[in-house]
């Protein structure tokens, strides 16, 4: 049987499995035996790239078929700072789960820089290795820049995170309407936005510092980004007219 190396993200975990992808996650959303519940975000990983920054040994001694011939399900590798050591080239398709196992594929896509909205505010959920939820008037790369390039003294090596909806917020924070924005703390968000608008210098703030694990994917603006400094690596999420065409099952079970 083949094995697959996977990057998990909420938690963040480096995981062996001789589950393909979609099989993975649907175990890892809803367990063996279908009593667990859960998302799940997680990459596949490209194991020769990584070859030489795990341990082979004890991959193959530990990732091995069951006595009944069924597959192992997970073998963890590491759980701790796994995605500042994994090279963005290794980094292969995205996948997000429901919590009843549908699994959605995110492909890689050239991100073009000259199409960021740059007089927009704008809403991120970081995802890993923080999670607070942040409003910002930086773009998506010149945000992953900012966290990550060791120009201020909150610095991380590397970042993953997705863009959500704000609507009319994004240009009209006090007045815009939130009729379809299903955040429980509007109000909040809305005067964090306005501190953006009237303090120059303050380029992003905090709105939420826990994440509380269950990402509301009908609110996915442009996608997931990660990377760090100038490195960023794209996974654009499909409209929803998109999405219904292209995985119905996902679809309906958000």
């Amino acid at each position: 049987m083949s094995k697959y190396i996977y990057l998990t993200c909420t938690p963040e975990a480096l995981v062996a499995s001789m589950l393909p992808p979609e099989g993975f996650g649907m175990y890892l959303s809803t367990g063996t035996k279908k009593r667990n519940k859960g998302q799940t975000i997680y990459f596949e990983v490209d194991l020769p790239q990584i070859e030489n920054i795990i341990d082979m040994d004890s991959l193959n001694k530990r990732c091995v078929a069951k006595e009944d011939g069924s597959p192992k399900s997970s073998v963890y590798m590491s759980v701790y700072r796994v995605l500042e050591m994994i090279p963005t080239t290794a980094l292969k398709s995205l996948y997000l789960t429901t919590d009843h196992g549908c699994v959605l594929e995110l492909k890689k896509a050239v991100y073009d820089r000259s199409r960021e909205s740059v007089n927009a505010l704008h809403l991120y959920q970081e995802l890993c290795p923080v999670t607070p939820l942040v409003v910002s008037d930086m773009t998506p790369s010149a945000f992953l820049r900012k966290l990550t390039d060791g120009s201020t003294t909150i610095t991380l090596p590397k970042l993953l995170f997705v863009e959500l909806k704000l609507g009319e917020l994004a240009t009209n924070p006090l007045g815009g309407s939130a009729e379809h924005l299903p955040y429980p703390n509007v109000g909040h968000m809305r005067d964090c936005l306005e501190i953006l608008r009237g303090e120059y210098e303050k380029h992003m703030k905090t709105v939420q510092r826990i994440f509380s694990g269950t990402l509301l994917y009908r609110t996915i603006e442009s996608g997931f980004y990660v990377g760090a400094k100038d490195d960023i690596v794209f996974y654009p999420y499909p409209s929803m007219k998109q999405l219904e065409d292209i995985n119905y099952e996902f679809f309906r079970g958000i």
